[in-house]
């Protein structure tokens, strides 16, 4: 987890250093992409319906919240209140991480003289593809050291994850409202936010465990709000 969001992290400042200097071999391979799908989403016009039902409704940054906010409540309510604050707290922060780059880089999005949908504000980073990463991996999280039992279904709810995370850039490309790197920034932000936010739960759960060892009275007290932290 560690290496990952280092990697992620390092990659991403990478990227969002070749956009802000405008390096041509990404701006050409943006600008390729970019036009072949804007002519196939004019050339199928039922697809691109689909394309905009799935982004604007489906896979909509509102939908994604809304889904992190009811874990974080559930988790609330299970007396998971530090869990809970994590993911409601790393939502957040993703949020303000998204709009700082956004005014920071000031990207255009593409223009077209025939456009498929619109979208507004800056360009860079994309805010469905973060936004999706960052809430299916904490779901996922959630989930996965929660359930000790009952793999076969964890495993079709990470690809239902992977399906929305790598959809929703697909369909803001296609609809010709994001550049290529603009959803690949997304996905690198969003992985980063959700391993540096699993690595520093696990560091807090370490250092609570350490003030509550066997043999201090709090430690029976404090079980039921580490129980995120069990499973490594």
């Amino acid at each position: 987890m560690r290496s990952s969001a280092v990697v992620s992290g390092v990659l991403a400042v990478l990227l969002l250093v070749l956009v802000a200097v405008g390096w041509s071999p990404l701006l050409s391979f943006d600008r390729s992409v970019a036009e072949a799908l804007h002519r196939s989403a004019l050339a199928h016009p039922g697809f691109t319906h689909v394309n905009r039902v799935l982004s604007d409704w489906v896979w909509d940054p509102w939908t994604m919240r809304a889904l992190a906010a009811v874990t974080a409540v559930l988790l609330w309510w299970r007396q998971e209140r530090r869990a809970a604050l994590w993911v409601a707290g790393t939502s957040l922060l993703a949020v303000g991480l998204q709009q700082a780059l956004k005014s920071l880089v000031g990207r255009e999005r593409p223009q077209w003289t025939d456009p498929v949908d619109s979208a507004r504000y800056a360009a860079f980073p994309s805010g469905h593809a973060m936004t999706a990463a960052v809430t299916c991996g904490l779901l996922l999280w959630v989930l996965a050291v929660r359930w000790r039992d009952g793999w076969h279904g964890w495993g079709t709810l990470a690809g239902a994850g992977a399906v929305s995370v790598l959809g929703v850039g697909w369909t803001r490309v296609y609809l010709g409202v994001h550049w290529p790197s603009d959803v690949i920034e997304g996905w690198l932000l969003g992985w980063c936010c959700v391993a540096a936010a699993v690595l520093t739960y696990r560091w807090s759960e370490r250092r609570r465990a350490a003030r509550t060892a066997p043999g201090d009275d709090t430690g029976e007290a404090g079980s039921s709000g580490s129980r995120m932290g069990e499973t490594r």
